[in-house]
């Protein structure tokens, strides 16, 4: 839809790089707490499949959204991971 657009300058590829691995982010969150909820355990297999599925997404915008958004994506799940292991109250 905003392909055009987000393809036009170098600020706007990043930004669409950016979008995508917010996509990312959604899609991990969403898969995670459906296996949690279901009783199974996510793994990485999860995050290659929802990682390639954002990279397509990006992909479709311009070849540099593709590294943007396996960049950002990498430093979200390096802040995800590092979020989830720690207690939300202490005692």
């Amino acid at each position: 839809m905003y392909r055009g657009k987000l393809a036009s300058t170098e600020l706007f590829t990043i930004l669409g790089g950016f979008i995508s691995s917010l996509l990312f982010l959604v899609l991990l969150t969403i898969i995670g707490n459906f296996q949690e909820t279901c009783g199974s355990k996510t793994g990485w297999g999860v995050v290659v499949i929802v990682e390639v599925v954002a990279l397509i997404a990006a992909s479709t915008i311009h070849q540099v959204c593709i590294t943007t958004c396996f960049l950002f994506s990498a430093a979200l799940l390096y802040k995800v991971n590092k979020l989830s292991g720690t207690p939300l109250f202490k005692s």
